[in-house]
This record gives structure tokens, sequence and C-alpha cells, in this order.
């Protein structure tokens, strides 16, 4: 990639200057204050997992409540929140939520070799706060996904560096407080690591266990919340779910083959990233891209699977931007987050009961462009970290002058 002047990719790199920051203080801290404004408890989600905290700091059972659905070991996360009163949390979750996916994003930046500083750090994350509609939604939610929104590109940067262990212990954490990263494990695999992988095992089931020790009802997440989950049977909840297994018998498709059609898509997707790290290439975008075929694939057959979640893949590949041969490079990367545009109206969608079919679009397409990418068959050609070939060409070339203002 070049980084002369004349180049978009070079001028992306180059250090933001304070306005570009304070544009993204004020699309930030406005998402921000909004939730507090229009939320009493810092966001539906959130305030689930509290309840439950408070229901079991009372000596209730948190696994009551259907819709609580995390293992044992997030009581104890959520008990700290429990203790505080709500016009705390109305601005502390959103806040906290804002950060998790500011830090993920330079987790992501640093995994690419891409200064945190620059241009395309301050214009991307401001693109995700202001152009991603999930951005938002989970923000307003306050959900704990935005955990695993750091955790991701935090473990991938720990397993670029070579330290295995330490990114299966990070995976795990962010297990423990919600299982979304649990597909990430076949990475591990993938790349022969057991270390990792008996770290990302055993940090959530000791956690969980010893938390559940402390439950009036030890076995609740596997006599409630886990049977909920194979069913998937919630009628409110379903309206919101994106999985090709929830969206497809509201067309009329038979449930038995929706779940079908789900699964063979996810098996294709987990194929395809296997074929991925199997195929090499630059360590970056072969930890990032492995990990998104892997998430998007669960994605496609878990319920319930909502259009947060992407918040857990795309930053990931949008971060690889300045790479060649990056999926963010590809048009169908685009046309796949187009629905998520926020104000974009589509007809007979607008709905909130309607959005799931939005959310289906992107997750489908976002699966397969990310499937058709790992598959493609080629060696890659090492490429530079975009930090390291601004340095070169400054050494060899100095710049004469000021840059702009922006």
């Amino acid at each position: 990639m070049k980084t002369g002047k004349d180049d978009i990719s070079g001028w992306l790199v180059r250090r933001a200057s304070w306005h570009l920051w304070a544009v993204l203080a004020l699309v930030l801290g406005s998402a921000a204050v909004a939730t507090a404004r229009v939320t009493s408890d810092g966001g539906m989600d959130n305030a689930i997992v509290v309840r439950a905290a408070r229901t079991w700091l009372a000596g209730g059972s948190p696994y009551d409540d259907p819709h609580f659905l995390y293992f044992p070991s997030a009581v104890l996360a959520a008990a700290p929140q429990a203790l505080l009163p709500l016009s705390v949390l109305r601005l502390l979750v959103p806040v906290a939520v804002s950060g998790c996916l500011v830090l993920g994003w330079g987790c992501a930046l640093r995994l690419y070799g891409v200064p945190p500083r620059s241009r395309f750090a301050v214009l991307g994350l401001t693109a995700l706060a202001a152009g991603f509609a999930p951005f938002g939604h989970l923000v307003r939610l306050g959900n704990w996904t935005a955990t695993a929104a750091l955790a991701l590109p935090l473990a991938l940067l720990l397993a670029g560096r070579g330290r295995w262990t330490a990114a299966g212990a990070v995976l795990g954490a962010a297990v423990a407080l919600k299982p979304l990263l649990a597909p990430v494990a076949l990475l591990l695999v993938f790349a022969r690591r057991p270390r990792a992988l008996a770290a990302l095992v055993l940090v959530p089931a000791v956690t969980s266990v010893v938390s559940a020790l402390l439950l009036p009802d030890p076995l609740g997440f596997v006599t409630r919340t886990l049977p909920f989950l194979l069913r998937g049977d919630d009628g409110f909840v379903r309206l919101y779910e994106a999985s090709p297994a929830a969206v497809l018998p509201r067309l009329g498709v038979p449930q038995t083959a929706a779940q079908g059609v789900a699964l063979l898509l996810c098996v294709t997707g987990v194929g395809c990233a296997y074929l991925r790290w199997r195929r090499g290439g630059p360590q970056p975008q072969r930890l990032a891209e492995t990990a998104a075929g892997l998430m998007l694939s669960a994605f496609l057959v878990s319920r319930p699977s909502y259009d947060h979640y992407l918040l857990v893949v795309v930053p990931l590949l949008l971060a690889g931007l300045p790479f060649p041969g990056a999926v963010a490079r590809t048009p169908w990367f685009w046309l796949s987050l187009a629905p998520q545009l926020p104000g974009l109206r589509l007809p007979l969608l607008e709905a909130p009961q309607r959005r799931a079919f939005k959310d289906a679009w992107t997750l489908l397409a976002l699966a397969a462009t990310v499937a058709r990418h790992n598959a493609r068959p080629g060696r890659f050609r090492v490429a530079v970290p975009p930090a390291a070939r601004r340095r070169e060409a400054a050494a060899a070339e100095p710049v004469v002058g000021g840059d702009p203002a922006f």
C-alpha cells in the first residue's frame, strides 16, 4: 500500500487532526447521552442481567426470568451493578458499552498494524457509530454483546503476537459473561493450540460452577435456559431474530426445512473458514477472516441471533480495509451492510417487527461474502502493515510542508 500524499491509503494512515477527534467525540457522546435520556436503567438488555443479580441478592433464582440467557458467572459479574442506583446506571451503562466498542476497534486496528491515531482510525469508528444502525441499537440496549466485541479483537491481537494461551483466557472470560464467542474455539482447534483451547474452556467452566454453587437453583441454566435456547419458541423474541431458522418460517417455509437450511449454511461457512486457515497468508488477515467466518456461521444457526451480533465481526473486517485483498475491499461487503444505514427506508420493512428481514439480508449476504472470500484458492502476497509502510516512506522521502487540516 502506498503512503504518499497522492494516495488515499497514505492519506488515511496519517495522523488525524483534532477536528476529526471532535466529530468522533460528538457522535459517541450523543449516543450515550441519548440513551441516558430515554432509558431509566441503562438499557433493556442490561436491565435483564441486573434484575437477575438483584433477584439472586434477594434470595431468589435468576433463572426465574426466561429472558436471562447467561451463565451463572454473569450473575456475579452483574452484582456490583445491582448495588448502584438507577440514576448512575442510566449513564454508566451506555458509556461502558461505547467504551467496549471503542477499545475493540482499537484492538482490531493494532492487529492490522494501523496507527490508532490515524485518520482511518477516527473516520472508521465515526462511520460505525453514525452509519451502522446496530451500533446505536447495542448502545441503547446495553447488551453484553459489547464484551464480545472487545474480547474477540483483543484475543486475536494476542494470538497474532504469539500469546495464544492468553488469547484463550480472554475468550474464556468473554464466554463466562456471555457465551457468544464459543465458536472461536474452532479457530484454536485449526491452529492446534491445546493450551489456549483449555483456557477457553476452563475459565467459563470453573467460574460458572463456582457461581452456580452460590445460587439457590444451581442447575437453572441447564434445566431452564438451555431448553429455551434449543427450542427458540419465544414469540416476542422471534420477531427480531435474523437467523434463517427464524426468518424463513415467517415466509411460509416449514420449521424443519428452515433449520436444515440454516445448518447447511453453517457447516458450509465453517468449512470455508477452515480453508481460509489452511491457505495461510499474513497473520492478521488469516486470524480475522477465519474468526469472522466462524462467528457468522454460528449466527446463521444460533437462536437467538440479533443485528447487534454483527458488531463482533464488522469492525474486525473493516479494520483490514487498508490491506490489499481485504474482505472490506469487495463491493458485496458494502452491499450487505447497506440495509443497516440509519434512516434508510425500505418498503414493507419499516415496522419494527419486520426489521428482522433487513437484518437477515445483512447476515446472509455478509456470511456469503466472507465464505466466498475464505474459500477462494491462491496464495497471499505478504503485505507490510500500514504503519511500517508509512515509516519506510517517511524515511525514504521526507515530506516538505504541513498536512491539510483534515
